[in-house]
């Protein structure tokens, strides 16, 4: 173990009273690479995903963010961007001013990333409407920039093209790309079986 820089997952089960929605699960997931998860629901795409986020602990098996264990020497995992259920939102803020709320947590980055990733999703940074009247699509646009504004490492994207219109999936699509071939590790739950054959190397199949 911890010889894959991104995520290393090795042997993890996770049960629910004597439902196992985890059983032995193992991949790696190197820089440069996106890895798709599949599966009906409550096949445990998600449980898997907030495992790897420190969210869940698993119950045997160990998982490795950037080299560290999650849950043993690190909670959350640093350099990690995530997408898992709706993102929540100040809802009578504008997109640009939820950010830089979120930014200001960490103090990594500035006014400029903020503006730039929300244009690179698709948003303008100047709108004054509050998210609360933005449209399902918008809204996730803006979770997807929450999740990349700091360039982390590793991302996380639970069907990150939810509510997305075709050319906002396009969009989004090619973003990952973009994301991929700058080294970054994601891991990728989509029940559309063309972002999973268009975007990614490997396919986690989690059958109930």
């Amino acid at each position: 173990m911890g010889n894959c820089a991104g995520i290393e997952v090795k042997d993890v089960c996770k049960s629910f009273g004597t439902e196992q929605v985890l059983k032995n699960i193992s991949f790696c997931i190197p820089p440069g690479s996106i890895y798709g998860v599949v599966g009906n629901n409550g096949s445990g795409k998600t449980v898997l995903m907030k495992c790897i986020c420190g969210f869940m602990k698993c119950d045997k098996g160990m998982i490795l963010v950037n080299g560290r264990q999650v849950g043993k020497e690190v909670d959350f995992p640093d350099r990690l961007g995530v997408i898992i259920e709706t993102p929540g939102f100040i809802p009578n803020l504008s997109g640009y001013k939820n950010l830089k709320i979120l930014a200001a947590l960490k103090g990594r980055i500035g006014k400029t990333e903020i503006r730039e990733t929300i244009e690179k999703v698709g948003l303008n940074p100047d709108m004054k409407k509050p998210v609360a009247k933005y449209s399902l699509g918008m809204r996730q646009r803006l979770g997807i920039a929450q999740a990349i504004m700091e360039d982390p490492d590793v991302l996380v994207l639970d069907e990150p093209f939810n509510g997305l219109d075709r050319y906002g999936v396009v969009e989004i699509r090619s973003l990952l790309k973009e994301l991929k071939a700058a080294g970054k590790s994601i891991l990728l739950a989509s029940h559309n079986a063309q972002d999973i054959e268009e975007l990614c190397d490997h396919v986690l199949d989690l059958m109930i």
